[in-house]
């Protein structure tokens, strides 16, 4: 992503502050889960539904920056839906394939910050958002993968 020269570098206090709490839904599922067994089927849902919402999220806030700056480009808005229809989709995977859903959902979102990191225009301050974010909700879903896969 190239920011603008004047861009702030970090982002907004209340956009960082509810970055981290957001963190908090991908973070508690593995924990919980680990440590009592009983809601291990709850927790992989709980888990895969937020990354799910999440995406889409993230492709609703990819249409915001198109529509805000200008011209709004079609190739974008359409790339913007994909986030949404994946984890519309990975939600719906059986639940034999717990494991593989949630690495999948890690995937998607990998691949929407490689995106996000990637591209031009938008606010400077939205890689050092999202970069951390990104790994920390990646590696959660990573370990639900792990300690949630019934």
């Amino acid at each position: 992503m190239t920011p603008r020269p004047d861009a702030p570098t970090h982002p907004p206090l209340p956009v960082g502050l509810y970055g981290a709490l957001g963190l908090l839904p991908f973070m508690a599922p593995p924990v919980i889960g680990a440590l009592v067994p009983a809601t291990a089927d709850l927790m992989a849902l709980a888990l895969g539904a937020y990354a799910a919402l999440i995406l889409s999220f993230l492709g609703g806030a990819r249409w915001a920056f198109t529509v805000a700056g200008g011209p709004v480009n079609s190739r974008t808005i359409g790339l913007a839906m994909l986030p949404t229809l994946a984890g519309w989709g990975l939600v719906l995977l059986p639940e034999g394939l717990r494991a593989e859903r949630l690495a999948s959902l890690a995937l998607a979102l990998a691949i929407h910050g490689v995106w996000d990191l990637r591209s031009p225009g938008l606010p400077g301050w939205y890689s050092a958002l999202r970069l951390p974010l990104s790994v920390m909700a990646c590696l959660s879903l990573l370990a639900g993968a792990v300690l949630l896969r019934g």
